[in-house]
């Protein structure tokens, strides 16, 4: 009785912490954004397959949304 009481326990504080960490994850994509790396770069992506992103000639940078904007750039128009 007791091994299949900490089973259970032990079952259910696993599922907490994998719901946890999918949390986790899910607040990490909604910071992560993508900037040209040119100079002339104005906009950042919510996507690195964004159709704004396509001219950039540029390597593609993954950064967060709270550097972008201190760099003075905006969302893509084509995410708005």
């Amino acid at each position: 009785m007791i091994k299949t009481i900490t089973i259970f326990l032990l079952t259910l504080l696993y599922n907490d912490c994998s719901s946890v960490k999918a949390t986790v994850g899910l607040e990490a994509d909604k910071n992560t954004v993508y900037i040209c790396g040119s100079n002339n770069g104005k906009r950042y992506h919510l996507t690195k397959n964004c159709r704004g992103l396509s001219n950039c000639r540029a390597k593609t940078i993954k950064t967060t949304i709270e550097k972008a904007k201190k760099e003075g750039k905006t969302l893509c128009g084509w995410e708005e």
